[in-house]
């Protein structure tokens, strides 16, 4: 499979030759953006490559933003330029990997907090800790957080 940054690249080409230009103008950007991180964990020490952890926050970023403009827009009367919004972070939702279900997620936070006698509101960062250890970008953090107030019940 190819790293993550060449099937952006792969696309923009795609993208270009099909004339599809909100694809197009979506791509730059996160090409633009994962260069910019590259070069900021260059000065790191990082080694400038990114690692499919650092990638798909660059994407989650991305998306954030776009779901926060739409929104944006919305209180705005602007429903054309949300809808726009919406379709970029939809194009880069595509980049991605599987996200785990909320049912996986549940089960795997129920196991952890019965294995470590978990309980209240202090437990909520040991429990954020070991569950994006576990799940890294195959799940959102606000989900997780959301899913651990529910079972610690705080």
């Amino acid at each position: 499979m190819a790293e993550p940054r060449e099937r952006v690249e792969s696309d923009l080409k795609a993208a270009m030759r099909a004339g599809d230009k909100e694809r197009l103008g979506t791509l730059r950007l996160l090409l633009s953006e994962l260069k910019n991180q590259e070069i900021r964990s260059r000065g790191e020490g990082g080694g400038g490559k990114l690692d499919d952890e650092a990638f798909a926050g660059v994407v989650r970023k991305g998306i954030k933003q776009r779901e926060e403009a739409a929104e944006q827009f919305r209180k705005g009367g602007r429903e054309d330029a949300a809808a726009r919004e919406e379709r970029e972070a939809e194009i880069l939702a595509g980049y991605l990997p599987e996200q785990a279900g909320e049912d996986e997620i549940r089960a795997a936070v129920e196991a952890f907090v019965a294995e470590e006698k978990l309980e209240g509101r202090a437990a909520i960062g040991r429990l954020m800790q070991a569950m994006i250890a576990r799940f890294g970008a195959r799940a959102d953090g606000a989900t997780i957080h959301r899913i651990a107030r529910e079972v610690l019940e705080c």
